[in-house]
């Protein structure tokens, strides 16, 4: 029985039961035939079948596969018209390209959860807005990289590992390139700088620094504590205090043919540096046409590490190495070639006068990802104007000192001095106290720069307490930058180092390479020779013969002492 004949049925049997207890039963029972004959007319025509003709070519199975392919192709077209809209949008080109920047944090490593804490990772993880140049509105955009997150760390093993490269989300490079900004970010409080020209600089300060870095700014700074930055620093001292313009007879200077290239303008540099034949040159890999095209490639020189690239004929009157175009120094300041280094590192706004944003890296350091790539990730994606990777380990510039000094980085009385004078000017340990800094120390091997006035004063402070004090600018970092902050709305994108090992693969300085022992050469061994098998059942065993016979079978003494009986016979 089917379950509405059950149920009528069943409906049935209450309205005969109702009608009994109530008397009147033949007229009860009269109804109860015409509402049960109503009822079931009304399921069969529900249950009638469709008509024949929608039948047959349903149970067609052609019919019902040409059917599915009809709807396939319905929602294919109107999935490809909905993107067709959405890439032409001209909202959504503004949004990838010339809005600018994209202001993300990327969370979920675990050393920023643990410094920023959850609220700062939820924060980051909701929807953003674009900041707006000028005549443009603000328009809200998810960027692709916005639900990115670290992978959970490795399980721990007891073989000691040490730093190691992390996934890092780049958007690929056309995407890259399409959301450089069009103007220049907004230098906070200072507008303009002006670099002060002297022949004879006069040293009052017991830190007085040599005739080419002159002064330390950070006294300025410290002196007037009460003043306001712009009172006081439109005129600085910032290096190339002697000639009448950088790179001629000030000290450090340059050819004329480099000195006129210098001058000339470009959206983004590499530069990097060897001095004192320290370093191999490392050749940037995965780089694209258009970065090749657009993006020179700077490699500053001493005439040491000149005179030993022509020895190996790796230079030649071209001047380039690979990608690299090499500027030779003439008349370097310091005996000290890691300070001489420190020049173009520090310095590139002062050598490179007509730049927007550029990309230093040590010597020993290998490019292996895209420069429009890596400024979009650092410094266009975070909406900042610096960035440098923070230490793996080390977050103090106290425990930074004495690493050095264990290490013998510099002398250790030096060093001393440094430290003490900095403690003297209010530099702290560092503790959560100071965040949202989530380091005091660097690992300086990376600058990422847009050329503003308020990120040039920032070098030109920083190279000065190299000047005075040790090359390690490691130690002086902190305290420029604590000092700019407590006067400037201004910071620093400290990103993890992780995420530095995964665009630059680090190599060994010359030294070190030449005291290694050559690679071994790899020994070939070849498979011994089958045995000739030929005529042969494979697999079945070959007994030995004569003196192949092991000498302590029994049966081969039994026939050795026959033969002996032979011969004495």
């Amino acid at each position: 029985m089917r379950y509405n004949e059950w149920r009528v049925s069943y409906g049935l049997l209450q309205n005969i039961n109702g009608a009994i207890a109530g008397g009147g039963v033949s007229k009860s029972l009269s109804k109860v035939r015409k509402s049960s004959t109503k009822m079931l007319s009304v399921i069969r025509e529900k249950e009638r079948p469709l008509p024949n003709a929608w039948y047959r070519y349903i149970g067609c199975r052609k019919f019902s596969m040409l059917l599915l392919i009809a709807f396939a192709l319905l929602v294919f077209a109107l999935g490809s018209f909905v993107v067709n809209k959405d890439s032409t949008s001209p909202n959504v080109l503004q949004r990838i390209g010339t809005l600018g920047t994209v202001p993300y944090v990327n969370g979920g490593h675990h050393e920023a959860s643990q410094i920023l804490g959850e609220k700062d990772k939820k924060k980051d993880e909701n929807r953003f807005q674009i900041p707006a140049f000028k005549g443009a509105s603000v328009l809200p955009f998810r960027h692709p990289c916005v639900n990115f997150t670290f992978p959970p760390p490795p399980p721990p093993t007891r073989r000691r590992l040490g730093p190691r490269p992390c996934p890092v989300c780049y958007l690929p490079v056309d995407q890259a390139i399409a959301s450089m900004p069009s103007s220049s970010s907004a230098s906070p409080v200072l507008h303009n700088l002006t670099y002060v020209l002297n022949e004879n600089p006069i040293k009052s300060e017991p830190h007085g620094g040599s005739d080419f870095g002159s002064a330390p700014l950070i006294t300025f700074l410290i002196q007037h504590n009460n003043r306001k930055l712009c009172d006081f620093l439109y005129f600085i001292w910032c290096i190339f205090i002697k000639g009448s313009k950088p790179g001629h007879g000030t000290g450090f200077d340059f050819d004329e043919s480099d000195l006129a290239e210098l001058q000339q303008f470009h959206d983004i540099i590499v530069a990097s540096a060897i001095f004192g034949n320290y370093d191999v040159i490392q050749q940037p890999q995965n780089i694209s046409e258009e970065a090749k095209k657009n993006i020179p490639f700077y490699m500053f020189v001493d005439e040491e590490t000149e005179a030993f690239m022509k020895n190996r004929s790796i230079l030649s009157s071209s001047k380039r190495v690979g990608l690299w175009r090499i500027v030779v120094i003439h008349n370097v300041p310091y005996s000290d070639a890691r300070r001489n280094g420190k020049v173009p590192k520090l310095l590139l706004h002062r050598i490179f006068p007509n730049v927007r944003y550029s990309i230093w890296i040590d010597g020993k350091l290998q490019l292996v990802v895209d420069p429009y790539q890596v400024l979009e990730r650092f410094l266009w994606r975070q909406n900042a104007n610096f960035a440098i990777s923070r230490h793996y380990r080390r977050f103090d510039v106290f425990v930074e000192a004495e690493a050095n000094k264990a290490a013998g980085k510099y002398d250790n009385s030096s060093i001393d001095e440094q430290v003490d004078f900095y403690k003297i000017e209010g530099l702290t340990p560092y503790s959560e106290a100071k965040l949202p800094i989530t380091s005091d120390v660097p690992e300086g091997c990376v600058l990422i720069k847009e050329h503003i006035p308020i990120t040039n004063l920032f070098t030109c402070l920083w190279f000065n307490e190299v000047d005075c004090f040790t090359s390690r600018d490691q130690l002086s970092f902190a305290i420029v930058r604590d000092k700019i902050m407590t006067k400037v709305d201004w910071s620093i994108n400290m990103f993890l180092d992780c995420e530095r090992r995964n665009f630059v693969i680090q190599s060994y300085h010359r030294d070190l390479l030449e005291q290694m022992p050559p690679p071994v050469p790899a020994v070939v061994r070849r498979p011994p020779a089958l045995p000739n098998t030929r005529g042969k059942t494979p697999g079945k065993r070959i007994p030995r013969r004569g003196r192949d016979r092991r000498s302590g079978s029994s049966r081969h003494r039994k026939a050795a002492a026959s033969n002996r009986d032979r011969n004495f016979f």
